[in-house]
């Protein structure tokens, strides 16, 4: 099986239920050609670039699942033929390496600079 990732822009008028139909349609597309839906995130309303079908806004998801062709072929026809997306884009990410999160730097607590200047002044009595 590919990875796959697909974009999609919505109205942003949409009422909750209407959101809700479009992205249960697309999961239950991607279970019913046995693909695995890794995740479904809604990255809000923002401002497009251009005008489409005379929307300044849309409502953006991002689809991470793992499938084949076939799979993408129907879940592109569907979010094709369906009147409120605007716009979508898939894009197979198999051969890319894994993106991992970028490590945080740790502050140090008070804890620790405390045990350090106790140390220091150990160090200090013990030399004189």
């Amino acid at each position: 099986m590919r990875k796959y990732e697909t974009i999609f822009i919505l109205h942003p008028e949409l009422s909750e239920d209407d959101i809700k139909t479009v992205t249960t349609k697309a999961q239950d597309v991607i279970s019913s050609y046995k693909g695995e839906c890794i995740r479904m995130d809604d990255w809000g309303i923002r401002k497009l670039a251009y005008p489409i079908k005379k929307s300044a806004r849309g409502r953006y998801y991002y689809l991470r699942f793992d499938g084949d062709s076939a799979l993408i072929a129907e879940l592109e026809r569907r979010l094709r033929l369906d009147d409120k997306v605007l716009r979508y884009q898939s894009v197979n990410i198999t051969d890319l390496p894994e993106r991992t999160a970028p490590e945080k730097k740790v502050e140090l607590t008070d804890a620790v600079t405390e045990e350090t200047v106790e140390e220091t002044s150990a160090a200090e009595e013990a030399a004189e």
